[in-house]
């Protein structure tokens, strides 16, 4: 184990000004006798554990079902090449969404809560509805032929949009503390999406390779070559590109004040409206793309180069520069926990820079061993969600139960801090100094470091 410092206790957590707490029932009201049931079944549905098992359960079941209705349609075969070549963009995707989450990463188990449901249960509704749909639309208007393009146009873009949701406003409610900003509101919707595009992509693959079997086509000239072009080559971020606008509306809302603002209800109609109007531009997005794609071959590569491949560039300078952001956030708000003794002076500098974490962590390796590297990263984490913590408390975004439990969530990460804080408090100067983050101070820079550490030393 790491050491902790010498000094007999910790310096006391700066004036958090945090949002006041909603009020709540009186301690005596909350067991009245006609009440007894309904919160014992309340309480029942609030056990982690059951939630957790209820979930599970359901995104097993909803992989076995898919999974029987993939392989029904495609065949065998095909499922097994639709699987291979739906799989190639899959690492790629996740690899460029969780270094978007970098800053401040969150629990794996929320990512791959995201993915498995958008691979399994957003794709089942996807399929089954869309199926229901299209027949009856084939029997409503008796034209068979058209059928298939008003339902991609018109049905497939609301049913699907509006199942990836529902893991973002999942993940929103029950994982509230993760949920902070754009940036999560992104990540979160990146990762359903790619998860829904894989299954998807194992569809149509899996399908265009049948047809290739039934009509003998093979090479370049094949449709299971086009399909793949198109859905894996040219829009691989097609699905990630719709829902990630319905992300931004809930990151928005994560960053929108709880409380009211001089009594204005204005606030709570903004945190219903905002993730609403990202529902709906993904709708809009979605239905235009397969529209184009009903309409020949001009276009479909007119919206691909006029609205999509612009769109995906914004949004991805957004992410980015949301992402910068976030990195000017820790310098602004820790240094109250410098001038409460927590922190070093460079240490905000260094935190807000990603290149500089890493030489921190890889100085802490070289000097003190591998897992120091590990302690340097947890210290990070520690301090980025300190910083977090404080901003949203400080604006009124926490809501009320976090406002509740301000202090107590406070005072667990300034532990963490200062349990890790001989190894990465040095680490972290050290890296201040070699990125330039601060300018060159003499030796000893903090007492405490010298014993353990000489973060001047060269290698």
């Amino acid at each position: 184990m790491y050491e902790t410092y010498a000094s007999p206790a910790p310096p006391a957590a700066p004036a958090p000004e945090p949002a006041p707490a909603a009020a709540g029932p009186a301690p005596g009201d909350a067991r009245k006798p006609g009440l007894l049931r309904g919160l014992r079944h309340r309480a029942f549905w609030r056990n982690r554990a059951v939630r957790a098992t209820a979930l599970i359960v359901l995104l097993a079941l909803s992989g076995l079902v898919l999974l029987a209705l993939v392989r029904e349609q495609t065949g065998t075969r095909g499922f097994l090449v639709g699987l291979g070549l739906a799989v190639f963009p899959v690492p790629l995707l996740l690899l460029a969404f969780r270094w978007l989450d970098r800053v401040e990463p969150g629990p794996w188990r929320n990512l791959v809560f995201a993915f498995t449901w958008g691979s399994c249960a957003a794709a089942l509704v996807a399929i089954t509805a869309n199926s229901f749909a299209v027949r009856w639309i084939a029997v409503a208007t008796a034209d068979p032929d058209n059928a298939d393009t008003l339902g991609a146009t018109l049905v497939a873009p609301v049913i699907e949009e509006s199942a990836k949701a529902a893991a973002i406003l999942l993940i929103f409610l029950f994982r509230r503390r993760h949920f902070t900003g754009i940036v999560d509101g992104v990540v979160f919707a990146g990762f359903t999406a790619t998860g829904f595009a894989f299954t998807e992509n194992i569809l149509y693959l899996g399908n265009a390779f049948g047809e290739d079997q039934e009509f003998g086509f093979s090479g370049l000239g094949s449709v299971t070559a086009g399909t793949f072009f198109v859905r894996v080559i040219m829009s691989p971020f097609a699905h990630p590109l719709f829902t990630v606008l319905t992300g931004i509306g809930f990151g928005l809302v994560a960053l929108t004040p709880t409380r009211r603002v001089r009594g204005r209800a204005w606030v709570r109609v903004r945190r219903f409206l905002l993730p609403l109007t990202g529902l709906l531009l993904a709708m809009g997005m979605h239905a235009l793309w397969n529209g184009s794609a009903s309409f020949g071959p001009l276009a479909f590569y007119g919206v691909y180069g006029l609205v999509m491949v612009p769109v995906f560039a914004f949004l991805t300078w957004l992410s980015i520069w949301t992402r910068q952001r976030e990195l000017r956030l820790l310098s602004s708000e820790l240094p109250a926990y410098v001038a409460a003794g927590w922190l070093d002076p460079a240490e905000p500098f260094a935190l807000s820079s990603m290149r500089a974490r890493s030489v921190a962590q890889g100085q802490a390796a070289r000097v003190h061993g591998p897992g120091a590297a590990k302690v340097v990263a947890e210290y990070e984490e520690a301090a980025t969600a300190l910083a977090f913590l404080r901003y949203r408390a400080r604006r009124g975004a926490a809501t009320p139960e976090l406002a509740a439990r301000f202090q107590a969530r406070e005072r667990e990460l300034l532990h963490r801090l200062w349990e890790r804080k001989r190894l990465a408090g040095p680490a972290l100067v050290y890296a201040a100094q070699i990125t330039g983050r601060i300018r060159l101070l003499p030796p000893p820079y903090h007492p405490a470091y010298a014993a353990a550490y000489n973060p001047y030393k060269t290698y």
